[in-house]
């Protein structure tokens, strides 16, 4: 069993920045494609971006301004978001075992951390 949790969400103005961060247990993390998505009101849960051993990959909404990283020996992800919009206003899920960049692609959930985007 996968635990994630999240943590790190919370309430910004436009154009400031905050730090996700998913600690993870009980499975093998170093192997794993680690990612996170979010849900906005009304909308349906989207990918934001993933990382493997070797790579990155950003949905083109955040490109530039989000960045994923992990460390492996502590079993770490983490989300930097910077240059936050209100359209980024969201519950955010940190995510493991990445069969593909998409909800239906994903074998492990957190359970989300609110961030909001104040205008």
């Amino acid at each position: 069993q996968v635990l994630l949790v999240e943590s790190g969400g919370g309430l910004v103005q436009t154009g400031g920045s905050l730090k996700l961060s998913c600690s993870a247990s009980g499975g093998i993390f170093a192997a794993y494609t680690m990612g996170w998505f979010r849900q906005g009101p009304g909308k349906e849960r989207e990918f934001v971006a993933a990382i493997s051993w070797s790579s990155t990959y950003y949905a083109d909404s955040v490109k530039g301004r989000f960045n994923i990283s992990r460390d492996n020996a502590k079993s770490m992800l983490y989300l930097e978001m910077s240059s936050l919009k209100p359209e980024d206003t969201a519950v955010y899920y940190c995510a493991a075992d990445l069969e593909y960049n998409a909800p239906e692609g994903v074998n492990h959930w957190g359970q989300g951390t609110q961030v909001t985007v104040s205008s």
